[in-house]
């Protein structure tokens, strides 16, 4: 077995089965699939024992992380991840089912530690989904090979180097953007790559994304930061500036699409 998939989830029951049936219909087997129920009260942990009841050669482990927060879930699922490789992905997101066999195939290289898929919005072969691509793998990834350009629905690791940077952890990282802390880390022990053929489909629900995003000012810093810096720009800049506007995972359990409970 090469592959591990984590998903941590949290009141997702409008988007956890069909994210569930495309981790299922990979065409990788056999699948260790990880699922971090993180607190939910819509019956998405009933949801998703029943979508793994049916999955054939796919071996499921449930766990439950109390303490809220997404950093909480994904420190939960490290200590479980003992095959190769390892995808981190989110419970609104469809992958399609050759999405974990070309990212494996680029793993062949032994310097790549890391390899991220490109949003993309649906149809995946669109006007807009064909320019998101280029713009990600052709584009920004050449410019800033040193930087992530994916979020956490979308990225794999060589499970070494991802253990040796020290994984998910809140001790790391306890604000948002963790999928870009991360990635410093990540990068100390080998390459990302972003291959334009490997995306996946994230719900666009969140449009309003102030809470969980740094400002322009911040990201246009980040991109002129050299790597060699960034353990200063993530923790010594960023890190309090973030604590003050109370930037922390937490808000990333903030659904600014429902009404108000």
């Amino acid at each position: 077995m090469s592959w591990t998939f984590v998903i941590a989830y949290f009141n997702e029951a409008d988007y956890l089965s069909a994210t569930l049936r495309s981790i299922a219909a990979q065409r990788v087997r056999p699948l260790r699939l990880i699922l971090v129920d993180n607190g939910s009260t819509d019956g998405s942990a009933e949801i998703a024992r029943a979508e793994t009841a049916a999955m054939a050669g796919v071996q499921t482990l449930h766990l439950h992380e109390a303490k809220p927060g997404k950093i909480h879930a994904l420190e939960a699922a490290m200590p479980h991840i003992a095959t190769p490789l390892v995808a981190f992905g989110d419970a609104d997101t469809f992958y399609p089912p050759d999405y974990l066999a070309i990212a494996a195939r680029h793993f062949a290289d032994p310097r790549v530690a890391a390899v991220m898929a490109v949003d993309v919005p649906a149809p995946p072969d669109g006007l807009a989904a064909r320019r998101r691509r280029f713009w990600r793998a052709q584009v920004a990834a050449r410019l800033w090979p040193r930087q992530t350009h994916t979020g956490g629905f979308g990225q794999t690791f060589r499970t070494t180097a991802l253990v040796a940077a020290g994984g998910y952890a809140h001790a790391h990282w306890p604000y948002v953007l963790m999928d870009h802390e991360i990635m410093h880390r990540v990068l100390a022990q080998g390459r990302a790559v972003y291959p334009p053929d490997l995306w996946c489909i994230p719900s666009p629900r969140r449009a309003d994304r102030r809470r969980v995003r740094w400002t322009l000012a911040e990201r246009l810093i980040y991109h002129a930061t050299p790597y060699a810096w960034q353990g200063w720009y993530f923790h010594r800049f960023l890190a309090p500036r973030f604590a003050a506007r109370r930037a922390t995972h937490l808000a990333l359990r903030e659904k600014s699409w429902l009404p108000p409970s």
